[in-house]
C-alpha cells in the first residue's frame, strides 16, 4: 500500500514522502490518524503541484536569507555584563541578550534561531550562530565587556 506523508513519521519518512507500508499500518494507523492520505493518482498530482510552489517559496526566504547572512558577515557585537574581578559573569549572557544587539544593529532575528558553541560566562570574546535558514547559517562574533 502506497501512502503519502501529509507530517513526518518516526522511522517512516518525512512530508510529503510517498512510502510504501503494510496494509494493515496504513488503515489502523496512518489513515486514521490523519498523518497519511493514500497515494491515489490525483493525489500524487496534487502533491507535485504543490511541491512545486513550495520549491518557489523555499527558493525565495532562501535568497533572502543570503541576502542577511551577507549583512552579518561584518557585524561585531559588544555585550556588556556585570562581572567580577576574575571576569567571570554574574549569570551569564543569553541569546535573548545576542538578539537585542542585533536588534540595535538592524538586524530583527529571533532568539531561538541563535546558538552559541560554548556559553559565554566569562569576559571575552565568543561566537554566535545563527540560523537563518535550514542552510544558511552565520557566525557572528561578540564581545563580552564588564560593565
Amino acid at each position: 500500500m502506497e501512502v503519502i506523508l501529509k507530517q513526518d513519521v518516526k522511522n517512516l519518512g518525512d512530508k510529503d514522502d510517498v512510502v510504501t507500508v503494510k496494509a494493515g499500518y496504513g488503515r489502523n494507523y496512518l489513515l486514521p490518524k490523519g498523518y497519511a492520505i493514500l497515494a491515489t493518482e490525483s493525489a500524487r498530482k496534487v502533491l507535485a503541484e504543490n511541491l512545486k510552489q513550495a520549491q518557489f517559496k523555499q527558493e525565495k526566504i532562501r535568497k533572502d536569507a543570503d541576502a542577511i547572512a551577507a549583512k552579518l558577515e561584518g557585524v561585531k557585537l559588544t555585550i556588556g555584563a556585570k562581572a567580577g574581578e576574575t571576569g567571570k559573569i554574574f549569570g551569564a549572557i543569553n541569546t535573548i541578550q545576542v538578539a537585542d544587539a542585533l536588534k540595535k544593529e538592524g538586524f530583527d532575528v529571533d532568539r531561538r534561531r541563535i546558538t552559541f558553541n560554548e556559553e559565554p560566562k566569562f569576559v571575552g570574546e565568543y561566537t554566535a550562530i545563527v540560523n537563518l535558514h535550514k542552510e544558511v547559517k552565520v557566525q557572528v562574533p561578540f564581545e563580552v565587556v564588564a560593565e
